[in-house]
């Protein structure tokens, strides 16, 4: 979904604009976003295959297979990403939600809970430890549905809470809290107050929310024109939290210098 090339086509073609983005934080950090074309794509019910790297679910995990490269700002050598992750749900949600009246724009949190295995080749790293696994789709670009977005992920004692909020295509705003129990069952809950945090370097906006009504900024992961993730210190439902945030600005991605950018961090191959 943000892909010049996809925006540049019209998006009349979605299989033929397709990457796997790899972010390793830390003191080996890599980042690999490389769109192939249709051609270096297939996909059945049980998997999906992009140019080297591949995913596929068998009941039990998910696997995906990563061969890609890593692509730096104005430096021509490119650096391997080569590994295997593993993603085993702890619960299975079945329910969808839409983030917009008309359901253009569909979320759904498909495992709140999660374990993962990293064995990474390149660079040579090796955890384990708690995920989550969600999915987008939508029926017009997502630059048409929102100006805005804000989306904050904690694990519980017993379950998750995840916080969605932001600004629509129209002016509206919309927010929401749900809590995930260990059966991956969602039930609203009370929104918990804003949590302001600072803006980004990219001066992007950020927001979160907590029991107290403040929270701690302990990592800036990514941070882009348009997009910040970070991890923080915060209180939901009377427990100490550490919680994974996004924030997203459509307005910036949509600029012209930012589509200007982008092909340098995603470059783009026909097979």
């Amino acid at each position: 979904m943000f892909s010049p090339y996809y925006k540049r086509s019209g998006r009349n073609e979605p299989l033929a604009h397709c990457a796997l983005n790899v972010a390793l934080y830390g003191p080996n950090a890599r980042w690999a976003m490389t769109e192939r074309g249709r051609g270096a794509v297939e996909r059945d019910t049980s998997n999906l295959i992009i140019g080297p790297s591949a995913m596929r679910w068998d009941g039990e995990a998910l696997t995906i297979d990563i061969d890609e490269s890593d692509k730096r700002l104005f430096n021509p050598w490119q650096r391997k990403v080569l590994g295997r992750v593993r993603v085993f749900p702890e619960a299975l949600n079945r329910v969808a939600f839409a983030l917009d009246s008309r359901e253009n724009h569909i979320w759904h949190c498909l495992a709140p809970c999660a374990r993962i295995e990293v064995e990474m080749d390149s660079p040579s790293v090796r955890w384990t430890g708690r995920a989550y696994l969600d999915h987008n789709r939508g029926a017009e670009p997502l630059e048409t549905g929102f100006n805005t977005w804000h989306w904050s992920r904690a694990h519980l004692r017993n379950g998750a809470l995840v916080c969605y909020e932001g600004e629509r295509g129209d002016g509206s705003l919309f927010a929401s809290a749900l809590r995930f129990d260990a059966q991956g069952v969602p039930e609203p809950v009370d929104l918990p107050p804003i949590a302001r945090l600072p803006r980004s370097k990219w001066r992007v906006d950020r927001r979160t929310r907590s029991d107290i009504g403040v929270a701690e900024v302990r990592k800036t992961w990514e941070d882009t024109p348009f997009y910040a993730r970070s991890e923080l210190a915060s209180r939901f439902l009377g427990e100490d939290v550490v919680t994974v945030q996004e924030s997203l600005d459509m307005r910036r991605f949509s600029s012209p210098l930012v589509q200007f950018m982008l092909p340098y961090r995603m470059p783009r191959r026909s097979i």
